[in-house]
């Protein structure tokens, strides 16, 4: 009886030191998980602070376009006399 409690005992302890050890495990992989994520992100953000801003289209030309397109689109009739004065107001600046 003492033999079966003792190897109980050991049989016990063993898997809760296993079980602690399979844990300590499993926080780390998450923990390296986190970090590499994080320093994917950081990495990322660098990328993006040290892209140069896109040129600005020239004003005339990107006008021009789109005031023939607001034009083809109140020919269709996709917009109304009302509508086009005003998108071509806006992009007037008027």
């Amino acid at each position: 009886m003492v033999r079966t409690a003792a190897t109980t005992a050991v049989v016990v302890g063993t898997a809760g030191v296993v079980s602690h050890a399979q844990q300590n495990k499993y926080a780390q992989q998450n923990a390296a998980q986190q970090q590499q994520a994080y320093e994917q992100q950081q990495m990322q953000q660098q990328q993006m602070a040290q892209q140069p801003a896109p040129a600005a289209p020239s004003a005339g030309s990107d006008l021009t376009a789109q005031i023939e397109q607001l034009s083809q689109m109140h020919n269709a009739g996709v917009l109304n006399d009302q509508e086009f004065a005003a998108a071509k107001a806006k992009l007037l600046g008027s």
